[in-house]
């Protein structure tokens, strides 16, 4: 069993890495485990991050593992978290090598891992042309051919979520009935046409959605496509530690937390994605610090009894 830490932040995507920065600069001893699962991995650039705007993630990440080095109670490591457990007043997580660290805080930041439709062709153009996130990735589908996939009221909002960035702009419903009259009405009047028929695949090349497929043999061509993908934990850590999950927005099982990002389990703080609202790499940085500077108040009331809200 390796050393005995005061906070293990798992995960080292946007909310971890931030968060641990702020643990270094407050001098806590602080361990990073990464397992190298960003859930913008696949994109090409990180759209609307101040001073970093369409920079490619694997470029941010290792500038914040590049400064993260500068602090000497900071560690990085490569390795995933399989299980954890509270012992006593502690937290013990075993890696996948096998190696046990013992903490007395965790900070969650492992992410969500995006589930977009089970569509032929999806795969190679998704973060590019398929995407999930008009304000990710709008700005680069600007003045092209789109579409919506999304049935009902879903679909009615995303369609016209995407007039913004185009005047060309078709609501696939994929065989779906429920758009109603006032749907329909409202999409009219915005110049958006709508494709009730369904669709089977995606055609493209280079990361670039040329064609969208459709069961009767006919094809759209389309430039970008907006898809639903909604959100699920891509680790079981949470659940072991005892945090409370629930219904989110986008995910059936978001990470419950209060306004202070603790979780139902004292000494469990979590941040970033799977606990947002509305994911994204400006409000995971945020988040990171602000439940990083949680971290190092509960450390303190322990420490010298600071006023620490129950």
């Amino acid at each position: 069993m390796s050393d005995d830490w005061e906070c293990v932040v798992v995960g080292a995507g946007a909310a971890g890495l931030s968060a641990a920065l702020v643990l270094g600069r407050a001098r806590r001893r602080t361990l990073v485990i990464d397992a190298g699962e960003p859930s913008n991995s696949a994109a090409p650039m990180i759209g609307g991050l101040l001073g970093h705007d369409a920079r490619p993630p694997a470029e941010l990440y290792e500038t914040g593992r590049r400064e993260l080095a500068a602090y000497p109670s900071v560690r990085y490591r490569a390795g995933k978290v399989v299980s954890g457990a509270p012992v006593d007043d502690r937290f013990v997580l075993e890696l996948d090598n096998g190696e046990q660290v013992v903490t007395g805080r965790v900070l969650l930041a492992t992410g969500m891992q995006y589930c977009p439709p089970d569509l032929p062709g999806l795969d190679a153009l998704w973060g590019v042309s398929v995407f999930q996130c008009p304000f990710c990735h709008g700005w680069e589908m600007r003045d092209k051919r789109l579409a919506a996939l999304a049935a009902g009221e879903e679909g009615v909002h995303a369609a016209l979520m995407l007039r913004g960035w185009s005047d060309d702009v078709v609501l696939l419903t994929d065989g779906s009935a429920e758009l109603d009259a006032d749907g329909r009405r409202r999409l009219s009047a915005a110049g958006v046409a709508v494709d009730e028929r369904r669709v089977v695949e995606l055609i493209g090349h280079d990361s670039q959605l040329t064609a969208v497929a459709f069961a009767d043999g006919g094809r759209l061509p389309r430039d970008g496509l907006l898809v639903e993908a909604p959100l699920r934990q891509r680790s079981a850590l949470a659940e072991q530690l005892g945090a409370a999950c629930a219904d989110g927005p986008l995910s059936c099982d978001t990470v419950d937390v209060d306004p202070l990002h603790r979780t139902s389990t004292p000494g469990v703080f979590a941040a970033g994605d799977l606990c947002a609202e509305q994911p994204y790499v400006a409000g995971a940085i945020a988040a990171g610090s602000q439940t990083a500077m949680i971290v190092v108040q509960s450390l303190l009331a322990d420490e010298f009894q600071l006023p620490y809200p129950p």
